[in-house]
């Protein structure tokens, strides 16, 4: 859990407490990015993970996200928070668009594939046999 001397961050509800993955600021060809040029990071760990929602019947439901899990969040989601120099965010889980997998898929895990070539064009219906032309 993030900590400073006395103050712990403990999430309630489906919040959770995360560590934004901060993107390289030096591109492979050297070029350096200021930071006004860059992109708010989509990424992070999660630090702290509060007990879970509550349905309608008042039952507590699992977080789907456990502690030390890398997620990909939306952009301009959560709440940021700066802890003696250090930003975290506090968001929702719901917020959260999914779990990023290190290694061999899991099971319930795709690949993105990329989309088939010629497939833009939409191919004219068949409709049996090849007619005739007449002369």
């Amino acid at each position: 859990m993030p900590s400073t001397n006395n103050l712990t961050l403990i999430p309630l509800g489906d919040r959770l407490v995360i560590r934004a993955v901060v993107q390289e600021e030096v591109l492979a060809s050297g070029i350096v990015i200021p930071d006004t040029a860059k992109e708010k990071p989509q990424q992070g760990e999660v630090l702290a993970a509060g007990p879970g929602r509550l349905d309608d019947n008042g039952k507590r439901v699992a977080m789907e996200v456990n502690v030390g899990d890398r997620v990909l969040y939306a952009k301009y989601s959560g709440q940021e928070i700066k802890l003696n120099q250090e930003e975290y965010i506090v968001l929702s889980e719901k917020d959260v668009l999914c779990k990023v997998a290190s290694g061999s898929p899991s099971r319930g895990a795709t690949k993105a594939a990329a989309p088939a070539r010629g497939t833009t064009k939409a191919a004219a219906p068949s409709r049996g046999k090849p007619s005739k032309s007449r002369r």
